[in-house]
């Protein structure tokens, strides 16, 4: 193998494995070592520079990052990294100050967004401090988009989201709230300059073809329009016996709403095993903690009326049979059951809905009514409009949004200054040592043995009788300290000089994981399966070094290695180094990459 380029920025960028595996790519380790050292504002103001909603997303966040935490090989559980973020909200002092400042002359350059969710906000954050002036629209009566309306408040309460919301409305945007757009032609015809459409998959999938749906209407309902009705206050009842139909998180939501407004006998029923359910497993915790019974393999097959009325539903019973392949098929097994219910709810999926964008504006729809998109730039084949969030390729989530907001900004700021939207900077980053003294570094190298700490939840019979009762009260300090000691550090990187190493092996004897080697060289597949512990995760890479004076190479494992730092420690000649490696996106106003070439030449 070649020897490793540590100076691509990707490939330290990999080995932070919570950071890569983040949309917004957050710097995780970082803010929870200052979460750690009670720096609480400071950790807030790095969340906010890269996810914009540290508060929402430390309540609601999908967690993408806490499957790929490095933790979790240690002992199976990762760190608690979505609820530290909310520790920074929770204990963070007033950060308005700390807001970007506002130029009070404007550029010049008008921009519509329509939408007031996550993606528009985003845009907003990162356009308004560079003079744009900036238009949101949105059907809804406050910000927020999804976050608000399909978001229940005893997950989210909406004081939290006002907050997060605000500090973006506050930065001179001009919102227009309780405004529907109906015509996309229209607002290309007033003077803007580009429209970034954030506008979500405000469609929830329907059962329009099932016997009795007609007849049951009244009592029939779709998740997401039920959902904002009830945030809304226009629903503030249902009946004793609900049935939720979906295994995403959306009917979590809806079976755990049901519970507080009225609903006693409250089922989810799924049509697949409940192994293949989408919704997240810490949100099907929750439902049965609450009491919530989950029926898998039924399949809708009818609605049942009585003189006009709903009554309940027949299920048929299916069996999942997987292919050779792992594709998963549904077989009737030919009994059906039936349930009993005042209210159904649906909650089987969402899809995008732009009746309101004409075709004849230069804008190509394919696949699934879907406008064309580039995954890169945001920008359609209009080049005026962008788009982002669930709006750009269907439904994802919150942090999924925001890191589209930042790329169809920095878009928007390239077009409208002429330049090429595809030349677009790399990410900065910075390696630097950490050691202070010879057994000292600037960082706690020492890994706990604590176990996930479980945080602590509202008593359940007052959870469940008020709809507006924040269910999770969050780490209290101590515990969020704890919580803070669980991570590995995994940003401060082993960084290894060829030319200092005199081949004495001490950092193989070391070596808590066995990751370092110091063996003759090879392709990938035999050095991996040459190593003292066998490197079987190729999504992970290995670091391997130039040749040393004996003609050897050293391999190292990144996929175990757990930056304890007793490599370096050891090591007489320091040839190892632990160097924390920070890595940040590029946002709008930075400049285009031919620009930051000519300026290094200068």
């Amino acid at each position: 193998m070649k020897p490793t380029d540590i100076q691509n920025p990707e490939y330290f960028h990999k080995v932070v494995d919570c950071q890569y595996a983040c949309p917004a790519h957050t710097p995780v380790p970082e803010y929870i070592r200052l979460i750690a050292r009670g720096r609480y504002s400071d950790a807030y103001m790095i969340n906010w520079e890269s996810n914009v909603f540290p508060g929402v997303l430390g309540r609601t966040c999908d967690r993408p990052c806490e499957p790929a935490c490095r933790r979790g090989r240690v002992d199976e559980e990762p760190v608690a990294i979505c609820r530290l973020k909310r520790v920074a909200a929770d204990f963070k002092d007033d950060i308005k100050d700390r807001m970007p400042e506002i130029p009070s002359q404007k550029n010049g350059k008008k921009v519509a967004l329509i939408g007031g969710g996550p993606a528009s906000l985003t845009v907003a954050r990162d356009l308004a401090p560079l003079g744009y002036e900036l238009d949101l629209y949105d059907a809804q009566r406050k910000g927020g988009g999804f976050m608000r309306s399909q978001i229940p408040s005893f997950r989210l309460p909406e004081k939290v989201l006002d907050e997060e919301v605000n500090y973006i409305l506050e930065m001179g945007i001009s919102a227009h709230f309780d405004q529907y757009i109906s015509s996309l032609k229209e607002i290309l015809e007033k003077d803007y300059d580009a429209v970034f459409v954030g506008t979500g998959a405000p469609r929830g999938r329907d059962l329009k073809k099932l016997p009795g749906r007609e007849e049951g209407d009244a009592n029939i309902h779709v998740g997401i329009e039920w959902l904002a009705n009830v945030a809304f206050e226009h629903t503030k009842t249902i009946g004793e016996k609900v049935l939720v139909l979906g295994g995403g998180n959306t009917a979590m939501d809806c079976c755990r709403t049901s519970k507080r407004i009225g609903g006693k006998d409250v089922r989810v029923v799924v049509r697949s095993p409940k192994s293949d359910m989408k919704a997240s497993p810490w949100e099907i915790e929750d439902a049965e903690h609450e009491d919530i019974p989950i029926y898998e393999n039924h399949s809708p097959k009818e609605f049942v009326t009585k003189n006009g009325k709903l009554v309940g539903m027949n299920f048929e019973i299916v069996e999942a049979v997987y292919d050779d392949n792992g594709k998963r098929s549904l077989k009737p097994t030919g009994e059906v059951v039936f349930m009993e219910c005042d209210d159904v709810l649906m909650a089987i999926g969402q899809e995008n809905a732009f009746p309101w964008i004409e075709r004849d504006i230069g804008l190509e729809f394919g696949e699934w009514d879907m406008p064309v998109v580039d995954e890169k730039t945001f920008q359609s084949t209009n080049p005026k409009v962008f788009f982002g969030g669930d709006a750009a390729f269907g439904p994802e989530n919150i942090i999924t949004a925001v890191a589209h907001g930042h790329q169809a900004a920095i878009s928007i700021d390239l077009f409208l200054n002429g330049k090429n939207v595809h030349d677009r900077l790399e990410p900065g980053t910075t390696l630097f040592t950490q050691k202070m003294g010879f057994h000292e570094w600037t960082y706690d190298n020492a890994i706990s043995d604590d176990d996930r700490f479980i945080v602590p939840l509202a008593e359940k019979t007052k959870a469940l009788s008020d709809r507006k009762l924040e269910v999770e009260l969050g780490f209290d300090l101590k515990q969020a300290y704890d919580e803070a000691e669980r991570c590995l550090n995994c940003d401060i990187q082993t960084v290894f000089t060829e030319s200092k190493c005199i081949e004495c092996d001490a950092c193989v004897d070391i070596c808590p994981t066995d990751c370092i080697n110091f063996i003759s060289n090879g392709d990938e597949d035999d050095l991996r399966s040459r190593l003292k512990a066998p490197a079987d995760n190729k999504t992970q890479d290995l670091y391997v070094s130039d040749d040393l004076k004996t003609g050897r190479v050293m391999v190292k494992d990144e996929n175990v290695c757990l930056h304890c730092g007793l490599c370096s420690e050891r090591c007489p000649t320091s040839a190892w180094d632990m160097q924390k490696f920070l890595y940040s996106v590029t946002k709008a106003g930075k400049g285009t990459k031919e620009e930051a070439e000519l300026e290094c030449t200068k």
